[in-house]
């Protein structure tokens, strides 16, 4: 049976965990919800309401600026499930305050206890991500992460939705059924927590800092550490200035552009369930669309839809609405209503292409012991780009005098902008993209026993056979971890291709005879990226098969392994001689470039198959030619 990512909700390791985030997502909102429908519920008049509700979201996010830094820390010394139970203890006891400032009708209280919740949520925000590849296998990410930003997404939404309808629904016990809501809703997460399995600290001997300042800039720095996680973590941060401008501009704009009655929060909801429901089917499509493997790809991919749907949105309405007092049918009936709904759920969708594969990038790229600290990091820059996000759309309306579309229409440049100088200074982002076009497009991918037998972590050296130009981005699309690809000069140096291969950091060799300074350079950088604990592949054959048959194996691997004896995965391509850019002309045997064969059918199936590890040594070519022809089997 194929494996699909929601077996993990029926699995102890991640269903426990992802009820306890997804239910404090929606405690938090209820929360924040409810408390917007005491003040009207009380007659506060509109300037008191208008303070509080600005109040409010400058008092949950404060938390995250002040403790963050500890916040990461102690994620990283202490157990994992230990410190899940003492957050959600906390929630218990925020929430028995919140309660009583509901019965008492106390917004001073309410707002103390809103100020605490945020306290909370930063002390759970850097476990939150940091447990995943502890529990989950590196295939699994890209699956577990598109699981949990739906899982928040949807419960970001039903928080709202119910915390709003509490005092509509309960007329004068609004306040006790507000209190009791959350009061049980915290007990619920900590009883559900107490099933998370116990999860090792990252860090167990880790020196706790007290002062905020000096931790803080500490944390940035492990953040920056990395290229491509220091970009990832931008990415990330990006995402919640798009999302808190859209989401924050969404009330104004369903009442101006899109026709709703005043004061009523139907077609706002609306808008939100649209964009929720977006983000939260593009986050579960992405372990499809990334074959299980953590797939940056599909990151410029989600950029450029943002864009385009933004735009597209300016482009359906730019102006007020043609009709006031329109409900849910009769806005989707009206002018450019579905236009303007799809374009809602796109930028969702593309939000969630986006997302997944960052959060996928940083797990899989950033140490065990540091993780939490560097997720604490990301808290902290998420909480500048949401202020700023908040300033920004305040500015350009009420400074510059600019439209609720024309503020889309800013962020959907401004986002193309961002995202292509990312993409620039980091261009693996831009390969990888390449990369999967041309293989999801071309080919349709069968993996065996690459989860089992590709270490999750640590050096090992791959071998495979080689068949056509293709083989490299074959094997990188197929194997969940970054891979260091050794090819022949000749073969890297391919327009357009030599880009991508140049971007992984392919390590290009020639014969001896050819060019023997290039040769040791080769052999020295293949010991190096090994020694960094990084996987490297070769294709021991030498060159690409003119027949379709495995050649014999050259003596380059053995002499890899007398520096580093590092285990050796074998693995096999099948079904890539019937395929675009492999040699099947009698022209190939004198090495030129055979004419590119269109295959018999379109999107050729193609299988890659690897062997349980050999060690280091123990592994010699002609034992590794030997299980390389019986992966492959009668399958060229």
């Amino acid at each position: 049976m194929a494996y699909n990512q929601f077996q993990l909700l029926r699995e102890r390791r991640f269903l426990p965990y992802f009820a306890v985030q997804a239910l404090g997502a929606f405690n938090d909102n209820v929360y924040r919800q409810a408390i917007i429908g005491l003040l009207f519920y009380l007659g506060v008049d509109a300037e008191q309401r208008t303070l509080y509700t600005n109040l409010a979201p400058a008092l949950f996010i404060a938390p995250y600026f002040l403790f963050s830094a500890i916040a990461g820390q102690f994620a990283e010394k202490l157990e994992k499930q230990r410190l899940i139970r003492i957050t959600t203890a906390m929630e218990i006891g925020i929430m028995t305050l919140a309660g009583i400032g509901f019965l008492l009708g106390n917004m001073p209280l309410l707002l103390v206890a809103l100020f605490a919740t945020g306290m909370q949520s930063t002390l759970f925000g850097p476990v939150k991500y940091s447990i995943l590849p502890a529990v989950l296998k590196p295939e699994e990410l890209t699956g577990g992460n598109g699981l949990v930003e739906m899982g928040t997404s949807l419960s970001i939404l039903a928080g709202m939705i119910y915390g709003g309808l509490i005092f509509q629904v309960a007329g004068t016990w609004g306040a006790e059924a507000a209190a009791a809501s959350v009061i049980a809703l915290a007990v619920t997460g900590n009883l559900v927590a107490r099933l998370i399995p116990r999860v090792d600290a990252g860090a167990p001997e880790l020196q706790v800092n007290w002062n905020p300042v000096p931790e803080s800039v500490r944390i940035w720095k492990l953040t920056r550490r990395t290229p491509a996680v220091k970009h990832a973590i931008l990415g990330v941060s990006w995402f919640w200035f798009v999302g808190t401008v859209l989401t924050a501009q969404l009330p104004n704009y369903a009442e101006l552009h899109l026709g709703a009655p005043e004061r009523s929060t139907s077609l706002y909801i609306f808008g939100l369930a649209l964009f929720s429901i977006g983000v939260g089917t593009g986050s579960l499509l992405c372990e499809k669309l990334s074959a299980r493997t953590v797939e940056i790809g599909l990151v410029p991919l989600g950029a450029l839809g943002i864009s385009a749907f933004m735009l597209d949105l300016y482009f359906a309405r730019s102006g007020l609405a043609p009709q006031s007092g329109l409900d849910i049918a009769a806005f989707l009936a009206g002018d450019n209503g579905w236009r303007i709904a799809v374009d809602l759920v796109g930028i969702g969708f593309s939000c969630g292409l986006f997302i997944v594969p960052l959060f996928a990038l940083i797990q899989s790229r950033t140490p065990k012991d540091e993780m939490a600290r560097v997720f604490a990091g990301l808290n902290i820059q998420n909480s500048a780009f949401i202020v700023t996000a908040a300033v920004t759309g305040l500015v350009l309306q009420q400074v510059f005098g600019w439209s609720i579309p024309q503020v889309f229409l800013a962020v959907a440049i401004a986002n193309l902008l961002v995202a292509t100088w990312i993409f620039t200074i980091v261009p693996e982002f831009a390969m990888r993209f390449v990369s999967w076009l041309l293989v999801r497009t071309l080919y349709r991918l069968e993996l065996h026993g690459i989860e089992r037998h590709v270490p999750d972590e640590g050096p090992a050296l791959l071998v495979c056979n080689h068949v056509s130009y293709m083989d490299a981005l074959i094997l990188a699309a197929s194997v969940p971890r970054p891979v260091r690809f050794v090819m022949y000069y000749r073969i890297f140096q391919i327009p357009v291709m030599r880009w991508i291969f140049r971007a992984a950091g392919a390590i290009p060799i020639a014969s001896p005879r050819e060019d023997l300074a290039m040769m040791e350079r080769a052999f020295d950088a293949i010991d190096a990226a090994l020694a960094a604990d990084e996987l490297v592949l070769i294709f021991p054959e030498g060159r690409l098969t003119t027949d379709g048959s495995i050649t014999r194996f050259k003596s380059g691997v053995e002499r890899i392994l007398e520096r580093r004896q590092v285990p050796v995965v074998p693995m096999a391509l099948r079904g890539m001689w019937s395929s675009m850019w492999s040699r099947r002309s009698a022209s190939a045997a004198s090495g030129r470039m055979a004419r590119m064969r269109v295959p018999r059918r379109f999107r050729a199936h193609v299988a890659v198959m690897a062997d349980a590890p050999v060690p280091g040594g123990e592994a010699t070519a002609a034992s590794l030619e030997a299980q390389v022809r019986q992966l492959r089997g009668d399958h060229a």
